[in-house]
């Protein structure tokens, strides 16, 4: 597949640039626009709240790229690479189609950013983020889970630590989840009969000396009295050091005893974003490519960034706020600059001022900060789900959205779990004879243990190795940075075992028998050699 532009990145700068050129384009925009997301929805993430709080569908804040993005060719699918010089993407959608190649004219690197908890010790396995609707998602059925067990339990400790719920980060997204958090446990803890005699907790802990930092300090104290009033315990100048599965633990040595952490905080550039600039020598700013005002990429004649991912210059101030309303101008603007390449006319600089912050604290309250004018209370929170309203994209979702904000004024939030639960344990393929489990270029992130059965390794028609039960097929000697080298074909019914390289990396860390098993595998399982379990 080859595009005119390639936008990479399924975010509000990169839905809103493949929008603009489909209909700029109209009918020819689906074999000149290539937008590649992982995942095929557009999210409304300042609504992300409200839906861990219960008081939202997820469904009313997505909105399917293929109908919002109108003509352009939507492409699902994670990016494993990129080349430059090539112009070229490389993609991985599945096990069925991986290490996809899709060409470019122009590339639009709309990536965003991540989160990253491994900061603080226990954080990564223990806490909860929200991010996007999966997690959002898991965080409302988190929430809910707790009064089940809570409910179930007659010990008066674990009650307090299940009814315990922490909140880290005082922004907009901290002061909106512990918001939501409250109202939810206090609207719906009634219905639990075993818990209306214990109290809940919900904690939130911020670094700085006051709430909402970006929209200011009046409004910001307002905020903390506000949430103050309704029950929330706010710790200022605090940060969290380590978390286990039961406390968390701050800089000044109090321990919160919790099961349930949420972490606002840790945002960190794109690892691709990174890769890119490192291997190509890309000036960036704390991770986000820099572009001049135009948001082409500096030094690159067909290399362009908006969003997040990216640092460009508006005013006097080398770098715009990562915000959505920033992202979602830079995308439409970027796609203009991109029509006027092809036809030859003049690139403008993106200009855009800041129209002010809104934030939601729970309870039919907010406070806004519109154009200088600072305003809070309940026509702040009206105000607030206006702006929001109106943004959301579609009829469908805006309809949807007043549908259940309507009737969360008459009835209590759905508490109902939906989400099945899936049994955890080491993903296993079963193969009948003559079915391959990898061919050669393949992306290789995986070890594999023959469970049962038979696997050659053939390089085209000759095999080089067979391996049996209890044999190790490790990467490093089988694959390059291309991918796997030679194909897996199974001889007879087989069943393997797959370990990904980050599970190997980890227990390999601690344990020294996996270590000594894995570097055996990788020094003894390629071509001419004998597996780690026949030597050992």
């Amino acid at each position: 597949m080859k595009f005119d532009v390639v936008i990479a990145g399924g975010g509000f700068a990169g839905a809103y640039c493949a929008r603009t050129l489909s209909r700029a384009w109209g009918a020819k925009a689906g074999q000149r626009v290539g937008l590649i997301a992982d995942q095929n929805i557009l999210v409304f993430q300042p609504m992300l709240a409200e839906v861990a709080g219960a008081a939202l569908s997820p469904l009313s804040v997505v909105n399917p790229l293929r109908e919002f993005c109108g003509n352009a060719n939507v492409l699902r699918g994670k990016i494993r690479d990129i080349h430059l010089e090539e112009r070229r993407l490389v993609l991985d959608a599945g096990v069925y189609t991986s290490n996809i190649s899709v060409h470019y004219n122009h590339l639009v690197i709309a990536l965003g950013g991540v989160v990253d908890l491994s900061r603080v010790p226990g954080m990564p396995e223990h806490g909860l983020i929200l991010k996007n609707v999966g997690d959002a998602l898991n965080l409302r059925r988190t929430l809910i889970h707790r009064l089940e067990e809570a409910n179930l339990a007659d010990d008066p400790a674990i009650i307090r630590r299940l009814l315990t719920f922490v909140v880290v980060g005082g922004g907009y997204s901290g002061v909106e989840t512990a918001g939501q958090i409250l109202d939810l446990v206090a609207d719906v803890k009634g219905l639990y009969q075993n818990l209306v005699d214990h109290p809940s907790r919900v904690v939130l802990i911020h670094s700085g000396p006051y709430l909402l930092p970006d929209i200011g300090e009046p409004l910001g104290r307002y905020a903390e009295d506000q949430l103050r009033q309704r029950g929330l315990e706010i710790r200022l100048n605090s940060r969290v050091t380590a978390m286990t599965a039961t406390k968390a633990v701050l800089d000044g040595g109090e321990c919160i005893e919790t099961c349930s952490v949420v972490s606002t905080v840790g945002n960190a550039p794109h690892p691709l974003v990174l890769a890119l600039a490192q291997r190509y020598g890309l000036e960036s700013i704390k991770g986000r490519l820099v572009t001049d005002p135009t948001m082409r990429v500096k030094g690159q004649a067909n290399l362009w960034a908006a969003g997040d991912c990216a640092a460009v210059p508006v005013g006097d101030q080398p770098s715009s706020p990562p915000t959505a309303q920033f992202a979602l101008r830079q995308g439409v603007q970027l796609a203009r600059n991109l029509e006027r390449i092809f036809v030859g006319e003049e690139l403008r600089p993106f200009e855009f001022t800041n129209l002010g912050q809104l934030a939601s604290i729970g309870h039919r309250t907010a406070v806004a900060d519109v154009l200088g004018f600072q305003f809070s209370g309940f026509l702040a929170w009206w105000f607030w789900r206006t702006v929001y309203m109106s943004k959301l994209p579609g009829w469908e979702r805006k309809i949807q959205v007043i549908a259940s904000w309507t009737l969360d004024l008459f009835f209590r939030r759905d508490i109902s779990l939906i989400i099945p639960d899936h049994s955890r344990r080491l993903p296993e393929a079963h193969l009948e004879a003559g079915d391959s489990l990898f061919y050669p270029g393949d992306p290789a992130g995986s070890i594999y243990l023959v469970k049962a059965g038979s696997i050659e390794i053939r390089d085209g028609d000759v095999t080089v190795r067979t391996l049996k039960k209890g044999d190790v097929l490790a990467e490093p000697t089988w694959a390059d940075e291309s991918g796997w080298r030679y194909s897996a074909v199974a001889t007879e019914p087989s069943t393997v075992v797959s370990l990904s390289s980050e599970i190997r990396e980890t227990l390999s860390q601690f344990t020294p028998a996996f270590r000594l098993l894995f570097q055996n595998a990788e020094a003894g399982n390629g071509p001419g050699g004998t597996t780690a379990t026949h030597e050992h």
